[in-house]
């Protein structure tokens, strides 16, 4: 019998690997110069975050050594920081309502019902800034302080007609809070007239009676004291 011969395609032979050059891997790796320079750095880092650490470690020690040394203040040192903190407080309140804020108890029905007599009035001294009709300002007449509201600016054309009714700049001014009417003084300035520029026009809320610009004409803003911030009533003091 003749034997079956299979006979098995040829393989192709395996590709081998590319081989990289020696000098190519010199090239990509660190010099030893380089290695060694990064390796003494990070051991310098870590002792200096460990000296570091120790350093307020001890520090702490110190003070907590210190103050077990020391124990409690003594009970004259605490009342001298006491003293010490109140009188600053005070200091600083003083000079505050010196030179920044003005404290004053008023005592004229004038105002009424903005402020009454007995009120407490605190009024802001920074002036430089001028005012606005409505503001509520403090000035001085006849060695006397007033509160007094402004009605009309520099420019302002202010009348009073026969009816008792106040006009600026030729319209009839409709106030809120003012329930009497704005007569003219027969010993007063004369109307119409105009604010003259760095003045403003002032009357008390309370017109029958009440002394202001119709009695002493248009006030000068750099003699006036400021204007009124807050009034604390008499029956909450």
């Amino acid at each position: 019998m003749s034997e079956l011969v299979i006979q098995m395609p040829p393989q192709a032979p395996e590709k081998a690997a590319p081989q990289v050059p020696a000098k190519a891997l010199a090239e990509i790796a660190l010099p030893p110069v380089e290695i060694a320079a990064a390796q003494d750095k990070a051991t310098k880092d870590t002792v200096a975050q460990d000296t570091v650490a120790q350093d307020k470690v001890a520090q702490d020690k110190v003070a907590q050594d210190k103050a077990v040394r020391q124990g409690p203040l003594p009970v004259w040192k605490e009342l001298l920081f006491l003293l010490i903190k109140i009188a600053s407080i005070v200091l600083v309140l003083v000079l505050l309502c010196t030179f920044v804020f003005g404290l004053l108890r008023y005592q004229d029905p004038s105002m009424s019902p903005a402020i009454k007599d007995g009120d407490l009035v605190i009024y802001y001294r920074y002036t430089k800034a001028g005012y606005i009709a409505q503001d509520i300002i403090i000035l001085e007449f006849e060695g006397q302080k007033q509160a007094r509201r402004v009605v009309a600016t520099a420019g302002d054309k202010v009348d009073i007609t026969p009816e008792g009714g106040l006009v600026i700049n030729g319209a009839l001014q409709q106030e809120p809070g003012i329930y009497q009417v704005t007569e003219r003084y027969a010993e007063g300035v004369s109307f119409p007239l105009i604010v003259p520029e760095g003045y403003v026009f002032v009357l008390g809320d309370s017109r029958v009676g009440a002394t202001d610009s119709r009695i002493y004409g248009c006030v000068k803003i750099e003699d006036t004291l400021g204007k009124v911030m807050t009034v604390i009533k008499r029956r909450g003091i």
